[in-house]
């Protein structure tokens, strides 16, 4: 259609919302469909939370704000920076979007120019490539083998530094495997970093406070202060505090690349919910009593689900550090027939008949970057991980 952008050709639909949106579709024609595919924690949004939101609505809290936040929401994130990172940042250095997704949108598309690169070590969230692409700029992808645990090592990351290198998009613990960086392995790539002052650092740590014990969750910043001044470090409330739906990110970083981001925020879609931002307050200021409970839940589900596809004929499964993903390795499937006669040849064929055939929804792996897997998000009762994990070792056992 001629009256469409030409840049429309460089995007795509995210494959995690097709493959949720395919399930409920099998679900609402009667199909026993376990969907896996959707990233969003399973429980209610904490009462203290909700209660907040009302308050404010009963206050009358309902007109428009800043553009990017209101004060009070500000200084409770950066009080939060203080206290669990040990970053200090004045609320002139914050930017509050809806969700995090516009928090990187913005970021990008106040930065770059034609041509810019972006490094994006895979397994990558769906969304990253094509924002760099809508935003004008390559995306360069930087593989992290399984073999490493999925993280990128600093070899990797200074072979793929060019002098068109604007950003690195760092995702710890990750979407889609659950990989986290340890102090030392983080370390390894700050030094790559401080050695290629022209690149910035963009940290996406959404999954913060879903880290498993051993492993401690640390982001750039705080493990090299010499790259504070050109480093964003991402977060928003959606997955620690079961917050989806309440739409809210923030960021903080130099000031400069702040205001140019509330500027594009300005002038797209202006403020944020005001009520999600009272509520947001409640989230970090609050009593954190919803993080401390719902990890061992999270934590015990990782371990049935990984111990189950380990079980399961042709599947190796990592154990990751956090999230709530699994990203296991499907190569012992490849070329293996179905009981109807398809052959899996990508790890998209099996994922697409592991849900026309046993009913459960996964996304497959190229949608990530990283072949030949799969995506599991475990974010959902155990009954269900129970039943879905006995169909996928039903599945690959069917396979010949």
């Amino acid at each position: 259609m001629g009256f469409l952008s030409d840049d429309l050709t460089r995007v795509k639909p995210s494959p995690t919302i097709a493959m949720s949106t395919l399930a409920l579709e099998l679900r609402a024609a009667g199909k026993d469909v376990i969907g896996l595919a959707a990233g969003e924690p399973d429980f209610d949004t904490p009462d203290n939370i909700k209660n907040a939101a009302k308050r404010a609505i009963n206050a009358g809290k309902t007109k428009y704000t800043a553009p990017d936040g209101i004060p009070e929401l500000k200084q409770a994130i950066c009080d939060k920076f203080m206290r669990d990172n040990g970053l200090d940042y004045a609320p002139a250095q914050v930017s509050v979007s809806g969700g995090g997704k516009q928090v990187l949108f913005n970021a990008l598309m106040a930065t770059m120019n034609a041509g810019d690169e972006v490094i994006i070590p895979a397994p990558y969230w769906v969304s990253y490539p094509d924002m760099v692409l809508i935003a004008g700029g390559v995306p360069v992808i930087a593989p992290a083998r399984m073999e490493n645990g999925f993280k990128l090592t600093p070899a990797e990351l200074e072979a793929a530094i060019t002098p068109r290198t604007k950003w690195l998009i760092f995702n710890s613990p990750s979407n889609p495997t659950g990989a986290g960086y340890s102090r030392s392995e983080l370390k390894g790539l700050t030094d790559v970093l401080r050695r290629n002052p022209h690149v910035w650092v963009m940290s996406d740590d959404m999954y913060e406070h879903l880290s498993y014990a051993p492993f401690k969750f640390c982001t750039p910043a705080e493990i090299e202060p010499a790259l504070y001044e050109r480093t964003l470090t991402v977060n928003g409330v959606s997955k620690a505090y079961a917050m989806t739906g309440w739409r809210i990110g923030y960021a903080a970083g130099p000031e400069p690349l702040i205001a140019a981001m509330r500027m594009i925020q300005s002038q797209s879609t202006s403020n944020p919910c005001t009520i999600s931002q009272w509520a947001a307050v409640e989230a970090l200021n609050g009593p954190q009593d919803y993080i401390r409970d719902s990890l061992p839940v999270f934590q015990g589900r990782r371990d049935l689900v990984v111990s189950m596809l380990n079980e399961a004929a042709g599947l190796s499964c990592p154990t990751p550090e956090g999230a709530f993903y699994v990203y296991p390795s499907i190569a012992g499937c490849i070329g293996k027939s179905t009981p109807s006669g398809k052959i899996i040849e990508s790890d998209e064929d099996f994922a697409t008949a592991l849900l026309e055939e046993n009913g459960v929804a996964v996304v497959f792996g190229a949608a990530f970057g990283l072949s030949p897997n799969f995506r599991v998000s475990y974010a959902t009762s155990n009954e269900a991980l129970l039943e879905a994990c006995t169909r996928i070792q039903a599945f690959c056992g069917s396979l010949t």
